[in-house]
């Protein structure tokens, strides 16, 4: 039986700051994550892919602040449990948690904070006859390594913020980049619509709107896709592609979790936001974009205050009797459970003649 003070679902970017932060409160972290690398989507579906929110980074490619979380989160030494899945969970009598994987690797802790992201998720794909024909063969759901499309002919469906912000991150690497789009508008966001708009017109984007794949034609690999525009003449275009990516998002769905007793609405796990973001069992969290409540933005960034907020609760709930008095890292440094320490800056006092 692994023993640990906080037990986190998920080592997304949220479970993995979580550890950070509980590390400053002296408290110990194991994380159990049915990828076989820590990172969650970051790691598993865009490392390649930019961020651009993240407070202190005007651009940080995904797997690279994944590695930046790991090297914070070093010194406070989590355990972690990946390539297995949470499965059951039992509350004992001592008012822990006993958490067990899907293969049987059991897990207690006072705490449990649920940080599984969108939990498991599938691509959502285009009703197209052959298209799981062409699967690996020309046809992907995610892009993992741009590099893959260097100097190609690539086609990328959609109208969301993958889709236009590949569309962008691929016209400076890929030969050709055609974004379809079944209608005008977009739902990205308008920074992101504006840059597409701009490199159409500096022929960097071919862009095709409304309209939508209607076909893939190819033999042993995809070697054209055709696209069928809206309006009175309903034009067809055969347009010869190496790639075709369809990014019309990622369908949910929390898994073994969603049995669990936790009050559920659309696919997210309640809490309250007013504190802590507890959820409605006692002990159990819920944090990033796993949970809802008034006002829900599924931001990385929020992920990390929500993750802050709960370690506080978590140490009033281990340690009922204790004061914890907040210190700042600027002043206090970071103490490792190893004895290790990163010391604040001291001041520099100039004296004046």
């Amino acid at each position: 039986m692994i023993k640990t003070d906080i037990l986190i679902i998920g080592a997304g970017p949220t479970g993995l700051f979580t550890v950070f932060e509980a590390g400053l409160l002296k408290l110990k972290c194991h994380l159990i994550d049915a990828l076989p690398q820590a990172g969650g989507q970051c790691s598993e579906i865009y490392p390649k892919k930019p961020i651009y929110d993240i407070p202190g980074f005007p651009e940080v490619l995904a797997g690279e602040l994944v590695a930046n979380l790991m090297e914070q989160i070093k010194p406070f030494q989590p355990g972690f449990t990946l390539g297995e899945r949470a499965e059951t969970i039992e509350k004992l009598e001592d008012n822990t948690f006993v958490v067990t994987t899907n293969k049987g690797t059991k897990h207690n802790a006072p705490i449990v904070a649920i940080a599984g992201g969108l939990g498991s998720f599938e691509p959502r794909k285009p009703l197209l006859e052959n298209l799981t024909n062409f699967e690996d063969k020309g046809v992907a759901y995610i892009i993992k390594d741009p590099e893959v499309y260097r100097d190609k002919k690539v086609v990328i469906a959609g109208g969301g913020d993958s889709a236009l912000d590949w569309s962008i991150f691929l016209a400076d690497v890929a030969s050709e980049v055609t974004l379809v789009h079944r209608r005008n508008e977009f739902r990205g966001a308008l920074d992101s619509v504006e840059k597409v708009q701009h490199l159409k017109n500096e022929e960097k984007i071919k862009l095709i709107t409304p309209a939508e794949i209607v076909a893939l034609k190819g033999t042993n690999a995809l070697e054209a896709v055709v696209i069928k525009k809206a309006g009175d003449n309903e034009e067809e275009i055969i347009l010869e592609v190496d790639s075709f990516i369809p990014l019309f998002g990622l369908s949910p769905k929390l898994g073994p979790i969603a049995d669990w007793g936790l009050d559920i609405e659309k696919n997210a796990i309640k809490v309250d936001n007013t504190l802590d973001y507890q959820t409605n069992i006692p002990g159990i969290y819920a944090i990033g974009d796993v949970n809802t409540y008034p006002g829900k933005l599924k931001l990385i960034l929020c992920g990390f205050h929500e993750a802050t907020l709960m370690c506080q609760s978590a140490y009033q709930r281990i340690f009922p009797d204790k004061r914890y008095v907040m210190k700042y890292t600027t002043v206090g440094g970071v103490t490792g459970f190893d004895g290790s320490k990163k010391e604040a800056p001291k001041a520099v006092v100039k004296k004046i003649e």
